[in-house]
């Protein structure tokens, strides 16, 4: 009988997990698409190379999005077994609340396990290829980027305009080129015609112009004019397609654990990387506490349909990665250890968790839910009656 409840429990959690995921990250990917958007619409970055863009991009997602799934799966599911009178109905057949622990935990096993494979080899690997995805097409991009009878602006300090261009033969005529890179010395630069020169291994585009003139201002009311019959203008490809060191977030465990060992490692270094190691096991074990906190407060919103359970799982998150986000603060400035900062958040949800669940097996009304219970008896009060609450 045990077996086939526990599947019953299983199997009522696993679906609004699924939804919980979707949403969840669905939610955070809405930040991101706009700017994929204008990389496929205004820089002209192929679709696929977006689409693996997202795909590099879902370890980081799902680190946040599994522990948060399990808490709304696991809230709607018994949110929706008390308000049907299941969790009655157990308790008459002899099974406590206690005994509804063992599906509920060993589906916070499974999602543990999911989250902390994402975090310890998921997450290195999609940042790392996000980098080099980004580094490889903004390097394709560099000659690319010239178009005729266009202002263009993809490097920085400068500004051309080409009024015509040969890909064929690399010649260009008809330029304009403003100049910011030293912005104590603007120029604008005139040229009728000129070379365009590209050189992978030194990552630069050599511009060789022919016959004009270069206008600089000398002071507050000074102008120079220095005409050329040739000149050679240098410019380097974007600051974001160099080779980018590796962060504590790029870092696998092994590496992660090197550095931190290293005794030529700044101290501030050291310490973000004790803190991202913590991390990356405390935050899968959210899951557990998620899932802990999750049964009591389903049971006790039973008759606030899936909305109100949607709200509450939010509110729970919101409480908790703040609380995250000052420990891991403290630990940044020293004012206690990285396992102290990153754990204790979990340690302080798991007591949270602990009395919940005790007060729920007990069949006590927990003092928030009588207290929206009356406010919301008041408000139905006020609009039948007219009268204020």
């Amino acid at each position: 009988m045990k077996a086939t409840l526990y599947r019953y429990l299983f199997r009522e959690i696993s679906v609004p997990f699924l939804l919980g995921m979707t949403t969840f990250t669905s939610v955070l990917l809405m930040g991101r698409l706009l700017k994929l958007a204008d990389m496929v619409v205004a820089k002209g970055v192929p679709f696929s190379d977006v689409l693996w863009m997202v795909v590099y991009l879902l370890p980081y997602f799902c680190l946040v999005t599994i522990p948060m799934a399990v808490l709304l799966a696991v809230l709607l599911a018994f949110g929706r077994l008390s308000a049907d009178s299941e969790v009655t109905a157990m308790k008459a057949c002899g099974i406590s609340l206690y005994g509804l622990l063992p599906p509920v935990i060993a589906f916070a096993l499974f999602a543990y396990i999911a989250t902390t494979l994402v975090t310890l080899y998921g997450i290195p690997w999609g940042n790392t290829s996000f980098r080099r995805l980004v580094t490889s097409i903004a390097e394709e991009r560099g000659a690319k980027a010239l178009k005729e009878q266009v202002f263009i602006d993809d490097f920085p300090g400068l500004m051309l305009y080409l009024n015509r261009y040969s890909p064929q033969d690399q010649r260009i005529t008809g330029i304009l080129i403003q100049d910011d890179r030293n912005p104590a010395e603007p120029s604008t630069i005139f040229a009728s015609s000129g070379v365009i020169f590209s050189d992978p291994a030194t990552r630069e585009i050599r511009l060789l112009l022919y016959n004009g003139g270069i206008h600089r201002p000398v002071g507050k009311t000074g102008y120079r004019l220095v005409e050329f019959q040739e000149y050679d203008l240098k410019i380097n490809i974007p600051q974001a397609t160099q080779e980018v060191l590796k962060n504590e977030m790029d870092m696998s465990l092994s590496e992660l654990y090197a550095n931190i060992n290293s005794p030529r490692l700044d101290r501030k270094l050291r310490t973000d990387m004790e803190l991202e190691v913590q991390r990356r096991f405390s935050l899968p074990f959210a899951c557990f506490v998620f899932a802990l906190i999750a049964i009591p407060l389903g049971i006790q919103n039973q008759r606030s349909g899936k909305g109100a359970g949607f709200s509450l799982s939010i509110g729970v998150l919101i409480v908790y990665y703040v609380i995250l986000t000052a420990f891991k603060a403290m630990g940044e400035r020293g004012m206690v250890t990285p396992l102290v900062a990153m754990w204790s958040p979990n340690l302080l949800f798991v007591a949270f968790g602990i009395y919940l669940f005790h007060q729920t097996a007990e069949e006590r009304r927990l003092y928030l839910f009588t207290a929206l219970a009356e406010a919301g008896r008041r408000i139905r009060h006020a609009f039948t009656t007219g009268r204020t609450p």
